[in-house]
Order: structure tokens, then C-alpha cells, then sequence
């Protein structure tokens, strides 16, 4: 696909993500539930993997320092980001529980778990979904346009519109850095 047309298919996912009124709701709803956590001093705990993985760190980078103003530090955690606790549990027992298992170390009843995956059906998000909602925590999903398996153990959605793994990670971007601002806002 030449540049130019990836462009294009990009614009025509942006206009469907401004259009769609369902996932605009999930996205206000996310913010809601993630500040109300953070008023009463909750941790959220983010994780995906591979390019999903990247962006939970992005978005710890951005809460634990700034974004936009400064500001008090949010307590998130990103469970992918520590390779040791990842490999050896990975090693030791099973990939597929390597977020779950984190979930339980760090839970706090009230919490939030936030699984980003573009096709939401990555095994380990989903098992840390299920002990996270066990654990009285709320569950945020950041997927793509069907919300695969993430849907049925999320207390909030948000779907990227479209199909493509590509698009469904460029769609994500401004997705969260405008749950970031929003909770910069409500921070100050």
C-alpha cells in the first residue's frame, strides 16, 4: 500500500472515531472511572503486548510524570514493564498468566486494570480482566472494532473502528492521550 493511501485510510478511520457516539461515551466513561480511582488513591495497572505494550508505557510515562501541565504523579503501574517478573514467571509457569498474576500482587479493591490489545483477544489480558473484575477491580478495555473476548470482561470499552491492526494502533494514540489530558485536568 503506497503512503499516500495509508494516509487516507487513516482520515477515514479519524472521522469514523469522531462519528462514533458509542465509543466517544466509553471514552468519557474510562476518564470518569480512572480519576474517581485516583481520587481515592487506587492504583491503575496498564499492560498490553508488543506495540500494545509500548503504548502502556507511553501512557505511564505520561501520568506518572507530565503530559501537559505540571502536576501531582498518578500511581499507574505498567505490568509489562518489568522483564524480570515477566520472564521468570513466564519461564516458571505460563506466559498466559504473566498479567494475572501481577493483578493479584497489586490490586487494590476499586482499582483499575487497563489491557490494551488491538484485536482483545490476547489470552493474558483476558485472564487478568477476569482475576482483576474477581478482585473488585474495574476494567478498562482499549481494543479494536469488535472488542473480541476483552468485551465481555470489561466495565468499559473503547473500540477503535476498524479492522486493521495498523489503524487500530494509530486510532489509540489520540484516544489516550485525550484520557491523558482529561485526567491532567481533573488532577488540577
Amino acid at each position: 500500500m503506497e503512503f499516500k493511501n495509508q494516509i487516507t485510510e487513516l482520515q477515514t478511520s479519524l472521522h469514523k472515531l469522531m462519528q462514533n457516539k458509542t465509543t466517544l461515551n466509553s471514552i468519557n466513561n474510562a476518564i470518569e472511572l480512572i480519576c474517581s480511582a485516583i481520587n481515592d488513591d487506587l492504583p491503575v495497572l496498564i499492560f498490553g503486548n508488543g506495540g500494545s505494550a509500548s503504548d502502556a508505557l507511553h501512557i505511564t510515562g505520561e501520568l506518572v510524570g507530565r503530559f501537559l501541565k505540571e502536576r501531582n504523579p498518578v500511581n499507574i503501574i505498567c505490568l509489562n514493564s518489568n522483564v524480570s517478573i515477566i520472564t521468570a514467571w513466564a519461564n516458571d509457569y505460563e506466559y498466559e498468566t504473566v498479567f494475572e498474576r501481577q493483578v493479584r500482587a497489586h490490586y487494590k479493591r476499586g482499582g483499575i486494570c487497563w489491557g490494551i490489545s488491538t484485536s482483545g483477544n490476547s489470552v493474558n489480558i483476558v485472564r487478568a480482566f477476569k482475576v482483576a473484575q474477581e478482585l473488585n477491580m474495574k476494567t478498562i478495555g482499549l481494543t479494536g472494532n469488535d472488542g473480541g473476548k476483552m468485551k465481555e470482561f470489561s466495565d468499559e470499552i473503547i473500540k477503535a473502528p476498524s479492522n486493521s491492526t495498523p489503524r487500530i494502533q494509530e486510532l489509540h494514540l489520540p484516544i489516550y492521550h485525550h484520557i491523558c489530558e482529561q485526567i491532567e485536568k481533573t488532577l488540577l
